[in-house]
């Protein structure tokens, strides 16, 4: 099998150049990799609730399984000619896309199906949080200085989750698949930094997609055998198109995206706003129950996101 690429990849941010000064011109895609992240964030904020939603008529496996059937026939349009130019170039680094694939298609939100079986939905947020942490990690291990205000902005905000979970939110067993999970995605989101230079960002979704799902075959067949199939009702029809529309083809894209601009760390330290979002859908959405100490720690993981996701490399 190929290995991925490990050349270091050159950041957008740090090579786009003012034409009449010859200094740095970082705002523009720094900004535009931070909409593309909070964005992503808000959208998956949805997931979760819907994965909490639908726990009681719709099994694990088989929602991600038409999550991303629904999501491969969105992207297929756009990608699958392109992937097809890059054969190629997909077959040299097979071993990074099927990884990529395994992690954040195949197991990542059968994980996340799985803890919404038992877990409410604002502690599948709050564990979810974790997964920049990890994201962190990975990016130092490959040799890149995070700098003290992104460090201190990631802290801050992990300070306040840490909080958020230990002011009285009741753990499950589901639990045990979100940590899991946010194990998978802040993988995932890492790996994303050795995309093989030249892969176009639409093939490799639907590229990944495409593979995920058909290693998520053998598991779909054995969940129907088991558990049976659900009923189609606008009440689980609906919910899978949103996960396989929103929450995959125009999530992944965004946040595959942002990875590319602004590198994981810096999109981790965005991603801690979703344990904020998915605790207000909730609340809303579920009637799941929040108060003002709650209220108080979503307030210090704004205070950090907002510290570490303006800091500079």
């Amino acid at each position: 099998m190929a290995v991925a690429d490990r050349r270091p990849i050159a950041h957008p941010a740090e090579t786009a150049a003012d034409t009449t000064s010859g200094r740095p011109r970082t705002s523009t895609p720094v900004a535009l990799g931070l909409a593309l992240a909070v964005l992503a964030t808000l959208v998956w904020s949805g997931s979760f609730v819907i994965s909490r939603a639908l726990g009681d008529s719709v099994p694990p496996v088989q929602h991600a399984f038409w999550r991303w059937v629904v999501a491969l026939a969105v992207v297929a349009p756009f990608g699958a000619r392109r992937a097809w130019r890059q054969r190629e170039l997909i077959r040299r680094h097979l071993g990074f896309t099927v990884l990529a694939s395994l992690l954040g298609v195949t197991v990542y939100n059968t994980l996340v199906n799985q803890a919404g079986v038992t877990t409410p939905a604002a502690n599948m947020g709050m564990i979810m949080a974790a997964s920049p942490v990890l994201m962190a990690v990975h990016e130092r291990a490959g040799g890149v200085r995070l700098g003290a205000r992104r460090i201190a902005g990631l802290l801050v905000a992990c300070a306040g989750v840490l909080l958020l979970v230990g002011g009285g939110a009741s753990f499950s067993a589901g639990d045990l698949w979100m940590i899991a999970a946010a194990c998978c995605f802040g993988s995932y989101s890492a790996l994303l930094r050795r995309r093989p230079a030249g892969l176009d960002g639409t093939a490799f979704l639907f590229t990944t997609f495409l593979i995920g799902t058909l290693m998520l075959l053998p598991a779909q067949g054995v969940s129907l055998a088991v558990q049976g199939g659900f009923t189609p009702t606008a009440g689980t029809v609906l919910p899978l198109l949103y996960v396989g529309v929103a929450s995959s083809a125009v999530a992944f894209f965004a946040w595959n995206k942002a990875i590319s601009l602004i590198g994981p760390s810096r999109a981790g330290v965005v991603y801690y706003l979703q344990p904020v979002c998915v605790a207000l859908l909730s609340w809303v959405l579920l009637a799941e129950p929040t108060g003002w100490a709650q209220a108080g720690c979503m307030a210090l993981i704004l205070g950090g996101v907002v510290l570490g996701a303006g800091a500079r490399r």
